[in-house]
């Protein structure tokens, strides 16, 4: 017991430091739990929290498959809220690059006053008839000086059993925490019961959704949304958007990135970091499966890295995260069989369709079945018109399930980096591939990433916005400082990686997309991997370095593509696109914006000025050397 008569089971009350208990008391005051169980991480809790989800109707047992289970959620709860996801600050101007006319494209901010007023208005008894979890975990391997360590309390079991996945959760964390100080993380559901009353099948409450960050103080607050971009605090919360804000005040980088070791038929081994928005191919990049002989690549992770100048000036990654938590629309044997191999262990499914037999489905994943039940729980037919799963569908795997795992993807001191690639969704004008002049040419293609919207959030259609570093939804800070801060590692650096642009969405005249991509992918790699150990000359354009008409290795491919129109870098698109660019710097960042990335702006204009003076079509390779 401890005081307010809450009895507490699974860790011992004397297991845990006496700051922390007092954290853990002051929100049991406020929330009025019925009761609190502090993780322990056990295959046996593990267990138990299922049986339970199950007993209540939260989550369905999957048959054909060992230990997984499927959860279905409110229709209203299916994605990233970021409309309601929110930056405290003092000043505006710590959080927001322009203070008066921004219009929230790179979050939103909020003062400590106005949600202090939030928080009173919506967590006063909002765990009446819930059990409080209390969940210690580590972002990164327990006890590197890499990672660090939050505790979240939430009300869900859902989101606790998630998180054994995702991070590394239980007594461990807590002896290696000590006396430190944590990161706090706060959520609930915002359903609570009243005296008899049962629980939903998804509590939720989607019409008072707030997801705070307090960089200041390391607080996360999350209420009303089960959602696991809103719910799983050590996800996007800690890792990126407070995880940003700490990088920054100490050194390094949290970033929108996947982690992958590639090994080359002369069995050396080069690690690439690559930055695409959610739902843009980087798990399948993550777990590649090489189309070209001799190549193997590993992952380390498919989301976040944290990157570290070690003492030697190399950059190093880890990965924070524990587990996958993948969109599932898309993904099946061809496009990725190691994400395929990975998902049916251990895993929890949320809004993909169960079939006859026990087991899941989603739009992409296989033969349609003849019938199944839907996302929604409805029963759903092969000729119905509706899909079967949710667009934003996801699993939730732990990482050891993956059979290409990067044997050093624990290292506490990170594995070296090799390249940076930036990506997106970019139909027409944006080259398969192209490298950066130099680092600061390289920040500024960082910054002007755009993409496609996706179903991670909750945007519709397919129009472009910007997603620079492709971090749009997770900045932590003012986005000149993130800038600032990413040309200042640059400096630290004794050989910076080279970052390279890749598209493997640009489409023909007919609509069709121009590269296979998936396995085909690695032919990209190569030729990137070799241009950074100075083994390939390369094309000068107004965008960059790009591969000369015979530098891809193209042989062995089912269909020969259309590398000119994959490679071409029309002048028109260009002269638009930096235009737009421009106008985006000066309304969305303002005076903020290093004067640096002006420079590079200003460089690429005078780039395509030099193409458009030599008449270079957008079918025509040419020699010119960039302005550097």
């Amino acid at each position: 017991m401890v005081a307010g008569g809450w009895t507490i089971n699974g860790v011992e009350p004397n297991g845990v430091p006496s700051h922390v208990m007092e954290w853990i008391q002051h929100w049991a005051e406020i929330c009025q739990p019925t009761d609190i169980h502090i993780m322990d991480g056990s295959d046996e809790e593990d267990q138990m929290l299922k049986k339970m989800m199950v007993e209540q109707g939260v989550l369905i047992p999957l048959t054909k498959y060992q230990n997984c289970y499927l959860a279905r959620t409110d229709p209203k709860d299916v994605a990233r809220t970021e409309a309601r996801t929110v930056i405290s600050t003092k000043n505006k101007i710590d959080t927001h690059p322009v203070t008066d006319t921004y219009s929230g494209k790179l979050g939103h901010w909020i003062s400590p006053e106005d949600l202090d007023k939030k928080i009173q208005s919506l967590f006063p008894g909002c765990m009446n008839g819930r059990t409080m979890y209390v969940i210690p975990f580590s972002m990164g391997p327990v006890g590197s000086q890499l990672s660090r360590i939050g505790i979240e309390i939430t009300d869900s079991a859902y989101v606790s059993v998630c998180m054994r996945i995702m991070t590394r959760v239980g007594r461990q964390v807590l002896n290696v925490l000590g006396d430190s100080p944590f990161v706090k993380g706060v959520h609930s559901v915002g359903a609570p019961l009243k005296p008899g009353e049962h629980s939903a099948l998804w509590p939720c409450n989607p019409d008072k959704v707030l997801i705070a960050h307090k960089p200041e103080t390391s607080e996360i607050i999350s209420f009303g949304s089960g959602y696991g971009g809103n719910s799983l605090l050590g996800k996007k919360c800690l890792a990126l958007r407070l995880g940003s804000s700490i990088a920054r005040k100490e050194g390094w980088l949290a970033e929108h990135m996947l982690i992958s070791g590639v090994t080359m038929p002369n069995g050396q081994k080069k690690y690439i970091t690559a930055a695409f928005p959610s739902c843009c191919g980087k798990t399948n990049l993550a777990m590649l499966q090489p189309k070209l002989p001799g190549y193997k690549v590993t992952v380390v992770g498919d989301d976040i890295a944290w990157l570290h100048p070690d003492e030697n000036g190399q950059l190093r990654a880890i990965n924070p995260e524990n587990g996958f938590f993948g969109v599932a629309p898309g993904t099946n044997f061809q496009s990725n069989p190691y994400a395929m191999a990975s998902i049916f262990k251990d895993t929890i499914f949320s809004n993909v369709a169960l079939t006859p037999d026990g087991g899941v489905w989603w739009e992409g994943m296989g033969p349609k079945p003849k019938s199944c039940i839907d996302w929604r729980g409805k029963p759903w037919r092969a000729s119905s018109s509706t899909p079967a799963a949710h667009p934003n569908s996801r699993f939730c795997t732990p990482l050891v399930n993956c059979p290409v795992l990067d044997p050093a993807w624990e290292d506490p001191h990170g594995v070296p980096v090799s390249a940076i690639f930036f990506g997106g969704r970019r139909p027409s004008g944006v080259p398969l591939i192209y490298q950066a002049i130099s680092w600061e040419h390289g920040v500024f293609m960082g910054a002007a990433v755009k993409s496609e919207a996706t179903a991670a959030a909750e945007f519709k259609g397919k129009q472009i916005m910007h997603d620079p570093f492709s971090m749009r939804p997770f900045f932590g800070y003012n986005f000149g400082d993130y800038l600032r801060h990413w040309l200042s590692i640059g400096k630290l650096l004794k050989n910076p990686p080279p970052i390279f642009m890749v598209n493997w969405f640009r489409r023909g005249h007919d609509g069709g997309l121009l590269w296979p991509g998936f396995g085909d992918n690695i032919r990209v790699l190569e030729w990137a991997l070799n241009r950074s150990a100075g083994q390939l000359p390369a094309s000068g354009r107004c965008v960059g370095w790009v591969p000369t008409h015979d530098g891809l290795d193209i042989h062995g491919l089912e269909e020969s593509p259309d590398m000119e129109a994959l490679l071409a870098t029309p002048t028109r698109f260009w002269r638009e696109e930096a235009a737009e660019i421009r106008q985006y710097f000066k309304s969305e960042i303002g005076d903020s914006l290093p004067t640096e990335m002006w420079r590079q702006l200003d460089k690429l204009d005078k780039r395509i000025e030099v193409f458009s003076d030599y008449n270079v079509e957008e079918d025509e390779y040419h020699s010119y050397e960039p302005i550097g």
